[in-house]
């Protein structure tokens, strides 16, 4: 059963091309974790200030090999720190995961 994380990311007005040039920076990082499905990064259209980051597993036991992996690691770890320098402040003022599973839908044919 496909386990969907979405992780609501609080950004503060003025920040969100920073939190797409970051996610953008690290695009792909997660892509060849076993059980990962798909990623996006929704970025709101509205007065909201919180983006979403989308990802789908094959299954619970899939993300938490991710979560445990140092890939995870290395996937978070700044541009300039992974060439030695001092990671940059963060654009979020808050973070909260919500955990899905997929309960119906469909597929355009």
């Amino acid at each position: 059963m496909t386990t969907i994380k979405i992780n609501a990311i609080t950004v503060p007005a003025g920040s969100g091309d920073e939190l797409a040039h970051r996610f953008a920076a690290r695009a792909g990082a997660v892509d060849g974790a076993d059980g990962f499905e798909g990623f996006e990064l929704l970025k709101p259209t509205d007065d909201r200030d919180q983006w979403l980051v989308i990802t789908r597993w094959r299954d619970e036991e899939s993300f938490q090999g991710w979560l445990s992996s140092p890939g995870f690691s290395e996937g978070h770890r700044s541009a300039a720190e992974r060439a030695g320098g001092d990671a940059p402040k963060p654009v979020s003022t808050h973070s909260e995961v919500w955990n899905y599973e997929v309960a119906g839908g469909s597929t355009p044919a």
